[in-house]
């Protein structure tokens, strides 16, 4: 495994990150493909052998039990100085007015929920997932700067948001001396480029480390044209950021589908290592309900494509209407 610094920073990462929004409890109104925690644990043992040493979830991932079944398996297999463990909050926790966004309330009681459930005392990245329109910017930087103060968390990420809010946002915290974002979570993979127009080049510019989320686009990447699979059938996510009705798209897929047959690998493979050559992109975050979607991911970082054949991946792609803000 291959490590590399977040950023600008000292902290090293390996060049995947596992994504743990496949674990926890499914019966907590969540996704149905999400695997329990005697499932979920040979997985995550797996990636901690296999040198994945950097971990992502939310507080909001299967009612705040990834983050339990995650911080548990964590504690058995790793060494917690061994690891990175980044969690995230903004979505919804409760009924209460107060038990969502990014106000300073919100904040403080989320990071501590959050240090319960990982049974841990600190985060290595907390992230805000996505942009809060209710809350001033400037008081949810404030509140992040005395969460890092407070030892709660090293280091803040941010998710997917227009580049004119993160630029603004970083601008802030160089003003006021305030701890920085030092990533950003984004959607990218190739049936969603959009990214590269403006917030890839902030990123390089910034010195922000990226780790793209959804980088083999909900598994679309991974099967020929039209495949369905059972988490597909159920995603209610899906429909929102792939129309699957777009000629390039098709294209895109089948570009991957060709490549992958002429170098003998699955489609994932050709797909991430794609992304993994994408300059500024650190870590994808990978998820997975499977080991052998474990297994593709730690094969891709082996694999290195032609210059002709990253063109042939990407000649197919059209502009798409923003997704993955909300």
């Amino acid at each position: 495994m291959d490590y590399v610094t977040l950023g600008r920073t000292g902290l090293k990462v390996s060049r995947l990150c596992l994504g743990c929004m496949s674990f926890g409890d499914a019966s907590k109104g969540w996704h149905s493909w999400i695997l329990d925690e005697e499932a979920s644990r040979p997985i995550l043992r797996r990636a901690v052998e296999a040198g994945i040493n950097f971990f992502d979830t939310a507080n909001i991932y299967a009612a705040g039990s990834s983050e339990e079944v995650t911080g548990r398996a964590l504690k058995d297999f790793a060494r917690r100085d061994e690891i990175v463990l980044a969690t995230k909050a903004n979505g919804r926790w409760g009924k209460g007015p107060n038990q969502a966004g990014l106000s300073r309330k919100a904040l403080f009681q989320a990071i501590d929920d959050s240090l319960t459930r990982l049974g841990t005392d600190y985060v290595d990245l907390y992230q805000i997932h996505r942009w809060d329109y209710e809350t001033p910017i400037e008081e949810t930087l404030e509140a992040l700067n005395d969460i890092v103060k407070a030892g709660k968390a090293r280091y803040i990420g941010a998710s997917s948001m227009h580049a004119w809010q993160f630029h603004k946002a970083l601008n802030l915290s160089r003003q006021h001396g305030w701890a920085r974002f030092v990533s950003m979570q984004n959607h990218v993979n190739l049936l969603y480029r959009e990214e590269e127009r403006e917030m890839l080049p902030l990123c390089r510019e910034e010195g922000i480390g990226v780790i793209p989320w959804s980088p083999l686009a909900r598994g679309m990447l991974t099967r020929p044209w039209g495949g369905e699979t059972a988490r597909s059938q159920s995603d209610r996510i899906i429909a929102n950021l792939y129309t699957k009705t777009e000629e390039s798209d098709r294209a895109v897929v089948a570009a991957v589908e060709k490549i992958a047959g002429a170098r003998g690998v699955p489609m994932a493979q050709v797909a991430l290592a794609w992304l993994l050559a994408k300059p500024g992109v650190i870590a994808p975050i990978v998820g997975v309900s499977k080991m052998a979607q474990l297994e593709d991911a730690l094969a891709a970082l082996e694999l290195a494509l032609s210059l002709e054949e990253i063109a042939a991946l990407e000649a197919p792609y059209t502009p798409h209407p923003v997704a993955g803000h909300e």
